[in-house]
């Protein structure tokens, strides 16, 4: 498997206090309670549109796994990563992202999880704390996953969350709350040219913040609407 290079630094990736709920407090709610919330040996699958924040939820889930003394093992397109949290005995979580991107390759990785994982169940003297689970993400429902069809079954045995996109008012919040989690300190007037001018999609304007960030580092001077406009300018020429 190739590894995947994944910064869990807390610089780098935002935990679950750092999602705005929106209408999404259900399974931000199950992430929070996790892993009491799981029901041993059952995944749980995190679905909807590209930008809405998933792999956000699984990387603040990850976090607070390792936290707690799990393993955590990730599995996405791009690769595969694990961390070991220095107890060889834990049990381990593991994250599947992008679902529906898998190639056969993976596909055939993920699937061994999961018999990893009814193994590791069936073996467990009865009151025995689970040693593996799933929680795994997708654009689409388990159902209509393009995966081959006993990855997609298994995919759909067990809870299954819709993530749903935010409103005007929750995206501004996220934004700012962005802005502050990494100290940036943005100018009047910046939040309302991103939400008039830029496309509203939650996935693309964070990412876009990350670049006027870096951008305004690199010229010295502060998040302003004429940085801003300067950088989309330097983007489409």
């Amino acid at each position: 498997m190739r590894q995947l290079a994944l910064d869990l630094g807390p610089s780098d990736v935002p935990g679950l206090d750092d999602f705005v709920q929106g209408d999404n407090a259900e399974v931000l709610a199950w992430l929070r309670a996790w892993p009491d919330s799981a029901t041993p040996g059952a995944p749980a699958y995190l679905w909807g549109a590209e930008g809405l924040g998933k792999t956000h939820l699984l990387k603040g889930l990850a976090s607070q796994a390792l936290g707690l003394g799990w393993h955590v093992l990730w599995l996405d397109p791009h690769g595969f990563q694990s961390w070991d949290c220095g107890q060889p005995q834990a049990a381990t979580l593991v994250l599947m992202d992008d679902c529906d991107r898998l190639d056969a390759q993976q596909q055939h990785w993920a699937f061994n999880l999961f018999i990893e994982c009814a193994a590791s169940l069936a073996e467990a003297p009865a009151g025995t704390p689970v040693a593996i689970a799933i929680v795994a993400a997708g654009r689409v429902p388990p159902v209509d996953l393009p995966v081959r069809d006993d990855l997609r079954t298994r995919l759909g045995w067990g809870l299954t969350f819709a993530v749903h996109a935010l409103g005007e008012d929750d995206l501004r919040e996220a934004l700012q709350h962005e802005a502050r989690r990494r100290g940036l300190k943005l100018h009047e007037g910046v939040l309302p040219y991103l939400l008039t001018h830029c496309r509203r999609d939650q996935g693309y304007l964070m990412r876009l913040l990350d670049q006027l960030d870096r951008f305004a580092l690199a010229e010295q001077r502060g998040v302003t609407v004429p940085l801003l406009k300067q950088m989309l300018a330097l983007e489409t020429a």
